[in-house]
């Protein structure tokens, strides 16, 4: 930033000033979006532990149901219930302060052909509905969580912009701007010195060049 040729003089100390109102205005700016990031973090960082608890159930209860449908049928019962098809995951993005971060989901779950033999106990079709809820909730919790690591990581690096600014390149333009001045001024000092000298000896050497 000051690392640029800065030139001498009332030019060089007026460029100074420029650069470092430019780099307090930058601070100031960057300091309001990191709070507003911040909020917005934590924000996201609550929704995405509440996704992770509602996953974490209904994982949970999907699993009991699992296991008390295949001890009812065995496991060849689960195997002939089983789908082929996929569910179908859509996310939905927005923008805050520059971040592009997931916003929402809408989930498709993995769909039953007629054709497919249906579960041969009440067990294994509870199952099969409540791993449809734990997939849904698991694309709504990977969501949130891309969504808080993205912002998270935005917050990082304006962090660590406002930290160079206040840090670094602010004290250091501070520091040439008060030397710039203490230059200007001794030089502006020396001219005026000189002036006087030049004013108080110009008619006393004009009165002795005319009486040699």
């Amino acid at each position: 930033m000051s690392g640029r040729r800065v030139p001498p003089g009332r030019a060089g100390r007026l460029r100074l000033r420029l650069r470092l109102d430019t780099a307090l205005r930058g601070a100031d700016v960057l300091e309001r979006k990191l709070l507003f990031l911040m909020d917005r973090e934590r924000a996201l960082r609550q929704a995405e532990e509440a996704a992770a608890r509602l996953w974490t159930s209904r994982l949970h209860e999907a699993e009991t149901w699992l296991l008390r449908g295949t001890l009812l049928s065995g496991e060849q019962a689960l195997a002939q219930a089983a789908t082929v098809d996929r569910a179908t995951v859509t996310i939905a993005y927005t923008t805050t302060m520059g971040v592009r971060h997931p916003a929402g989901v809408t989930c498709a779950p993995a769909a039953r052909s007629p054709d497919d033999p249906t579960p041969r106990n009440s067990a294994l079709v509870r199952a099969e509905a409540a791993y449809r809820d734990a997939v849904t909730t698991a694309a709504e919790y990977a969501a949130a969580r891309e969504a808080t690591r993205r912002v998270a990581a935005e917050v990082r690096r304006t962090r660590q912009r406002v930290r160079a600014l206040r840090h670094h390149w602010i004290p250091r333009l501070s520091g040439e701007l008060t030397a710039a001045e203490q230059s200007l001024e001794q030089t502006e000092h020396e001219e005026s010195v000189r002036r006087r000298w030049a004013s108080a000896s110009g008619p006393a050497a004009a009165t002795g060049s005319r009486r040699v």
